[in-house]
């Protein structure tokens, strides 16, 4: 019998709407939710996801202000900026759009974001709060990994969850996370041998490496949990995840689907986090 399909785009739609309540609280008490992204260069992926922002920002109700500066802007005056948007009282979240051009200094640029205002979860900072338990701002997508299991009603605490991926933008600060639900954790890589013997031993399957069809149905315990975090080109426009989904999804016991899965999530975290940042600055 074919795995039940875990919902991305059904979970997001609850988030939303709590978002936007959320929000309209707010702004029924005067506060105005603001986000800030910093878009420098023209890469037209860039362009097109801070466009899509600004657009999903505007369905929930909260401000959204876009900067833009030439692709040969010194390094200095891109921080100058984050360092203004930092003093600056009704901004609440920044957001830096990736890549930057080459000349500038990514670490240092996302370093000077506040800790509190770093909506992506991508200040050193926060990264300490994910080891440590503590609470912060963390990075979209590997909360939605999170968000779409509990919120599908799977259940994390126990489990031997083994996650296929090491990247610093979703497989590490996921570690932690799934440690800080008590899951028992597998941390596999493209450099691991014979990886469908530890895939084969999960009760939660979680694939963030970023290679189309990595995952197949041999090495999926049967029932086990598949979540799949990948997004690659899949081409004609279109995008597949690290796991063969139609042969998997007669192994396993739920499955998310690329797309409408894990990504469906990530912007609204994003949301959240703009919403929680309000909440750490102004303690409302």
């Amino acid at each position: 019998m074919a795995a039940e399909l875990i919902d991305g785009k059904k979970v997001a739609a609850v988030i939303r709407e709590e978002v936007r309540n959320e929000v309209a609280a707010y702004r029924a008490a005067g506060l105005a939710p603001r986000l800030a992204v910093i878009l420098a260069g023209d890469d037209p992926a860039s362009v097109v996801y801070a466009r899509s922002k600004e657009k999903a920002c505007s369905n929930v109700g909260i401000d959204f202000e876009l900067f833009t500066m030439p692709a040969a802007t010194p390094e200095d005056e891109v921080v100058a900026l984050v360092e203004r948007l930092n003093r600056d009282p009704v901004v609440h979240g920044i957001m830096i759009e990736l890549p930057l051009p080459k000349h500038i200094k990514k670490q240092r640029v996302l370093e000077a974001v506040r800790p509190d205002k770093d909506v992506d979860g991508v200040h050193p900072v926060n990264r300490g709060y994910i080891l440590s338990g503590s609470d912060g701002l963390f990075p979209a997508t590997p909360q939605s990994v999170i968000e779409i299991m509990l919120r599908s009603g799977i259940v994390i605490q126990g489990k031997h969850a083994v996650l296929v991926g090491r990247g610093e933008t979703v497989g590490k600060p996921l570690v932690f996370m799934l440690l800080n639900k008590n899951a028992t954790i597998t941390i596999c890589h493209t450099k691991t041998a014979d990886l469908g013997y530890h895939t084969r031993q999960a009760d939660i399957l979680v694939a963030a490496v970023g290679r189309a069809g990595m995952i197949t149905a041999d090495m999926v315990k049967p029932g086990a949990v598949v979540v799949d975090a990948g997004i690659n080109d899949a081409g004609g426009g279109g995008i597949c995840g690290d796991v063969d989904f139609d042969a998997v999804r007669e192994v396993a016991g739920a499955i998310s689907p690329v797309p409408g899965g894990v990504g469906s999530l990530t912007t609204v975290l994003i949301q959240k986090n703009v919403l929680k940042a309000v909440r750490m600055q102004t303690g409302k």
